[in-house]
């Protein structure tokens, strides 16, 4: 007998021309116990992702915006979601069994918890993904009771995420698009009170894809590092974050090219600049000397 679907999360898959990448990813998801629905936004593809979807996965919902919405995909994502949680899912990674129902369990047993990001393992090698060190050692004060290391940002690929929590805060900046678009969105999170934590049971696998372009995630992530600080750091907290970044980034024409973008965005941040909290910002900037030092975000400095 087939064991009931888990009713109270739903993954949600953004893509943009990784068909092979992306059927590996539901053919995982579909063996899932939890039996999740899955939602996929097909941001633009010209490869025929849609039509391979549709054929070999005609349970999942499948949503195509026309053009390439970036990260902005899974806000229109979640507008068709009728769950509580919402499982972000990239199109190269997948969630292991059971991890699903740790997930909302979790969330269900924490109401003060909006994110639960997982430990991640590199596939075929099946070795841990280096920014887990980083979650794990996680420097931010955890209050009692709080079910695993506060974390200040979230990974948007290896996350359960408070369906409503997501949607109040207003999802994902168009602005940014993509590359470190998660970082907004956290501070935001945190600064309605919301708590973001690293549960080490859960897991996610991820199999980079070879589809990317590395020069454009870097100077989107440098780009994007730049306007959240500006957006929501106090001034000295976003001085000391700009000096930093522009000390430790590569000067290239990519760099170039990443603070020339910064650059002309100054404009609109300034219109829509809304500084968090004391106690918020606090709290980032305990964070910033691990992310000096990290392993894991050389793209952003």
């Amino acid at each position: 007998m087939t064991p009931p679907a888990e009713p109270r999360v739903t993954v949600l898959v953004i893509t943009h021309n990784r068909r092979r990448e992306l059927l590996h990813t539901l053919d995982r998801l579909a063996e899932l116990p939890e039996r999740p629905p899955v939602v996929v936004v097909d941001n633009g593809s010209t490869d025929g992702t849609a039509q391979a979807v549709a054929h070999r996965h005609p349970e999942v919902t499948l949503l195509r915006p026309g053009s390439n919405l970036g990260a902005v995909g899974r806000n229109l994502g979640a507008r068709h979601v009728t769950t509580p949680y919402l499982a972000f899912c990239d199109d190269d990674t997948w969630w292991e069994p059971g991890s699903l129902r740790r997930a909302v369990d979790l969330l269900d047993a924490h109401p003060g918890v909006a994110t639960v990001t997982a430990r991640i393992v590199v596939e075929p090698a099946g070795h841990e993904d280096p920014i887990v060190e980083e979650l794990r050692g996680s420097p931010l004060p955890r209050p009692p009771g709080l079910p695993g290391p506060a974390l200040g940002s979230f990974l948007a690929g290896a996350s359960v995420l408070r369906a409503e929590a997501f949607r109040r805060a207003g999802g994902f900046s168009p602005r940014l698009w993509l590359g470190g678009e998660e970082e907004l969105l956290a501070a935001d999170l945190m600064a309605a009170g919301w708590w973001l934590v690293f549960d080490e049971e859960m897991l996610l696998h991820h199999r980079p894809s070879t589809l990317r372009d590395p020069s454009r995630r870097r100077a989107d992530g440098i780009r994007n590092t730049l306007w959240f600080t500006w957006l929501r750091r106090t001034p000295r907290s976003a001085l000391r974050r700009t000096a930093a970044l522009l000390g430790s980034v590569p000067r290239d024409l990519t760099t170039a090219r990443a603070l020339a973008r910064a650059a002309a965005g100054v404009p609109w941040v300034l219109r829509e600049r809304r500084p968090l909290p004391a106690e918020v910002d606090r709290r980032l900037t305990l964070l910033e000397e691990a992310q000096r030092t990290s392993k894991a975000r050389r793209y952003i400095g």
